[in-house]
């Protein structure tokens, strides 16, 4: 059974110094994410793009939302094969590449989370993360390559 999911958030602009757009260099690329019952998330633009670099930037987020993803999928995944996970870190990169005409994309998206697992409960996880990948719905809506070079723990 298909059943849709929906998510709403509330985008506000705070990079007016005054003067709006009136040129490139003359408005702030800050702003706030707010949902209902969260905490709020200062957003910017990248440092490179004139943005302010201790604010998340929206590439953060995409590359953010794919590790937080592939988790919690990996997590399902070790659930349904009697798999016991006592710890799981990641340290995941992104590279995207900028046109001369100031468009950019994502080229892939390397995960690369560390597993700790139960040693009495430490099979080859290869396959398993091949499963949470599949079925990550961050992973399912991006159109490049995220891949996943995983260590596992036994402990």
């Amino acid at each position: 059974m298909h059943r849709d999911h929906h998510y709403a958030l509330a985008l506000h602009w705070t990079g007016n110094r005054g003067t709006g757009t009136a040129d490139y260099n003359a408005y702030g690329r800050d702003h706030e994410l707010t949902a209902a019952g969260k905490p709020m998330l200062l957003g910017s633009a990248d440092k490179t793009f004139r943005g302010d670099a201790a604010r998340w930037n929206p590439e953060e987020m995409l590359v953010a939302a794919l590790a937080s993803c592939h988790m919690l999928s990996f997590l399902h995944v070790a659930v349904l094969n009697n798999i016991v996970v006592t710890g799981y870190t990641d340290e995941a990169t992104g590279t995207m590449q900028t046109g001369a005409d100031g468009s950019g994309r994502f080229t892939d998206v390397v995960l690369r989370p560390t597993v700790t697992v139960r040693a009495d409960t430490a099979p080859d996880l290869e396959a398993l993360h091949h499963e949470a990948h599949r079925l990550c719905f961050i992973a399912n809506s991006v159109n490049f390559p995220v891949r996943t070079e995983a260590t596992t723990i036994a402990n």
